[in-house]
């Protein structure tokens, strides 16, 4: 478990850690030197079977990004008020940063109480309740690093916090500082956010690749594992000199999703905020620029709540329920933070009134299974992005998507109401097809996923596809889809005729017929041999390449077939290859090729084609 301590410069953080654990956290030469933290320092104090671990953070103004580094996973701290000096202005920005990171508990210690008498102690504890009435739910103490008074009262109600840490999601944990230690390697230091890690672990570094953990140190000791909550030394098998580590980067036991570049927060306002200004984004050990909009309002006052919108420059890892602190565009002063409730947020209807009840709905939610119910509610989500804005392992996902009735296929989560909505795209595009193109018996999946869900994942509505085949509300005839009603078929008669067309296909030994020839060498009329032939189009029979020119369909499946093995070897394929190939007129070679363009199986790209569809023609 950690603990912060914050405060204004030289209100005596270092010395109480010092009486409270027996440890200097200065650790620069200019540390030392000048008496003032500049970078974090850190503290332990074994307890029995549990180490208390302490961040001593710097006061001063122009070591604030030192500071808020040291607060990231943080559930409780120590805001130090010099007795003799009373509060100041870091310990008025110190205390609002806690405020606005949420932090559980706030002990607030009156240090240096050898410089002041009862009364003016009194007095100042009086001001800080008038000042911050929040803080009267919280514990005072008054000591002394000096004379000891007040240190073992604190140091035994520390050791008595519960550690709120969840150990049981994945590993996530900030690094804030890198260096080399002779006949060991590369060490890092940091603070674990959730999950644990072990000796031998492999985890993902942030920008790119994985490290394996070679030893580790937990709470200032040896140890064979490091928990969420504990400040952690990992001794890792990375050369520096190629594998870039700086402070803000994260190691991850999960492979990460994409760093966001625009995220949600409900924001609390410190200052007086516009509709849009540029900010100084903090997180964890990381720190970036960006733009902040205003979700709900034009402008937001002291205190004031709102949802937000974050752009940034540069992307960060983030995870629902982080916590953001935000700063002017200049650095200079703190004008708010959040909680982060979406990460890739949308890009247009983002102050819509259905997009902002959804806000309010997930910023109400008390659990991930609330939250993942909201997540699914109008479309599929990768399981990854789940399992990576939830911080949830796989196992922990499939559970809470069995317990909300969802459903999940493959890499995709959603709900029933998700699927029949698509069903009735997919059977809705069919039937109109049908009614605009009665020649044909019907279409290939990939072309039906085009028409009717083009921007939803392909393989889930190929998976919806085949379940509509399962129940017999589709039907698939030859490759092509269509609906169970849509069925066509010959009369007595009409066999008859069809063997007689069929004969005349055979003497053409693979090529087309058109329709005034047939209906000339068997003697019918023409039109009523358009009719028929294209009847037998809509059987599956015939293919018409172009009006009124017909392949036998067993024929232009050969074709296909021949031309996806000419792709296959050689990339694409040109009009001029396949007359070669087939040893035909170069017009007809141009027709087969621009049906084939037209049907989705192909797609056109300059004087080449390529493939497009590759299980269109599949038997």
């Amino acid at each position: 478990m950690i603990i912060v301590t914050s405060g204004h410069v030289d209100h005596g953080k270092t010395a109480l850690l010092q009486a409270l654990t027996g440890m200097n956290t200065a650790h620069l030469p200019e540390e030392k030197k000048r008496g003032m933290t500049i970078d974090l320092g850190y503290a332990y104090l074994p307890v029995g079977d549990k180490i208390l671990g302490f961040i001593d953070v710097p006061g001063h103004e122009k070591f604030l990004a030192n500071m808020l580094a040291g607060l990231g996973g943080i559930h409780y701290a120590m805001l130090i008020v010099a007795a003799d000096e009373g509060i100041q202005a870091q310990t008025k920005e110190h205390l609002s940063i806690l405020r606005l990171l949420q932090i559980e508990k706030i002990m607030v210690v009156i240090s240096k109480a050898d410089r002041a008498s009862s009364d003016k102690i009194d007095e100042l504890k009086a001001k800080i309740l008038t000042d911050y009435p929040f803080l009267a739910e919280n514990p005072f103490f008054v000591t002394s690093a000096v004379n000891g008074r007040g240190i073992a009262e604190l140091r035994e109600f520390l050791t008595a916090l519960p550690n709120p840490a969840d150990k049981d999601k994945p590993f996530r944990y900030a690094i804030d500082r890198i260096f080399t230690v002779k006949g060991a390697g590369t060490v890092v230091t940091g603070t674990a956010f959730s999950g644990k890690v072990k000796i031998d672990d492999e985890l993902y570094l942030s920008n790119g690749g994985k490290v394996r953990v070679k030893n580790i140190h937990a709470q200032n000791r040896q140890n064979t594992e490091g928990l969420a909550g504990q400040r952690l030394a990992l001794n890792i098998n990375a050369d520096l000199d190629r594998t870039q580590i700086e402070r803000g980067d994260w190691f991850f036991s999960q492979a990460p999703f994409e760093p966001t570049e625009r995220f949600t927060i409900q924001l609390t306002a410190e200052t007086s905020l516009t509709e849009n200004q540029p900010v100084h984004v903090y997180h964890a050990a990381s720190r970036t620029t960006g733009k902040l909009a205003l979700l709900t309002e034009k402008a937001l006052y002291p205190g004031q709540q709102t949802f937000a919108e974050l752009i940034l420059d540069n992307p960060l890892f983030l995870a629902y329920g982080d916590r953001i602190i935000l700063r002017s565009g200049d650095a200079k002063q703190l004008v708010g933070g959040g909680k982060v409730l979406e990460i890739n947020s949308p890009k247009r209807h983002k102050r819509s009134e259905q997009r902002l009840q959804w806000l309010v709905q997930l910023q109400q939610a008390h659990s991930a299974d609330e939250r993942i119910a909201l997540y699914l509610q109008d479309k599929a989500v990768e399981a990854r992005a789940i399992t990576w804005i939830e911080q949830l392992t796989e196992l922990q996902l499939n559970e809470i998507i069995n317990k909300n009735n969802d459903i999940r296929f493959q890499h995709w989560c959603f709900n029933q109401n998700y699927q029949h909505r698509q069903n009735h795209k997919i059977l809705t595009a069919l039937s109109f097809y049908h009614d605009q193109h009665e020649d044909q018996l019907g279409l290939g999946k990939a072309r039906l996923y085009r028409i009717a869900a083009l921007n939803q994942p392909e393989k889930l509505i190929y998976h919806f596809i085949d379940e509509l085949l399962e129940q017999g509300k589709l039907q698939q005839t030859r490759g092509w889809l269509h609906l169970a009603e849509h069925k066509i078929q010959f009369s007595t008669e009409e066999r008859g005729l069809w063997q007689l067309v069929l004969d005349e296909f055979e003497k053409q030994k693979g090529q087309p017929l058109w329709v005034r020839d047939l209906a000339q060498n068997l003697g019918f009329d023409e039109t009523l041999m358009r009719n028929f032939l294209y009847k037998a189009g809509k059987l599956g029979f015939l293919t018409a390449v172009v009006k009124d020119r017909f392949f036998l369909t067993e024929h232009i499946y050969g074709y296909a077939r021949l031309i996806k093995q000419m792709i296959e070897q050689n990339g694409a394929v040109s009009v001029n290859q396949l007359r070669d190939e087939l040893q035909i007129g170069r017009k007809l070679a141009v027709q087969l090729m621009e049906y084939f363009d037209r049907s989705g199986y192909l797609r056109r790209k300059g004087n080449i084609h390529i493939l497009r569809d590759t299980e269109a023609f599949d038997l």
